[in-house]
């Protein structure tokens, strides 16, 4: 009678695996935080940093007539803001450039 040795299985394989990827858990997460009196900033992070984040800026900037920047968010990474409410030209624009699916994006706020 031989004994056959059985296959070893890592339960921490996908975790290490999923440890590296640029997107934050697949979702592109859109925000928006009130300033002062009608004023509000949009915030979309979650995209990959394959991506130039200074490029998608400057298109949205020319395509919605607001302002932009990249920022360095502490907990979040490179975070793109945009002045004014742009949720829905956010989403919008993200599926017709093919940068991100419509499942994958996820809108917060009001």
């Amino acid at each position: 009678m031989s004994i056959q040795n059985l296959n070893t299985f890592d339960p921490f394989a996908d975790a290490i695996k999923g440890a590296d990827d640029d997107v934050q858990d697949g979702l592109v997460h859109i925000r928006i935080q009130q300033r002062n009196g009608r004023k509000t900033l949009t915030t979309v992070q979650g995209l990959s940093a394959e991506y130039d984040l200074k490029k998608i800026v400057r298109a949205c900037k020319k395509e919605f007539a607001c302002n932009g920047t990249v920022i360095e968010h502490p907990e979040y990474g490179e975070v793109l803001q945009l002045q004014g409410d742009q949720r829905e030209n956010i989403c919008q624009w993200l599926t017709k450039s093919g940068l991100a699916k419509p499942e994958q994006l996820k809108v917060h706020g009001f």
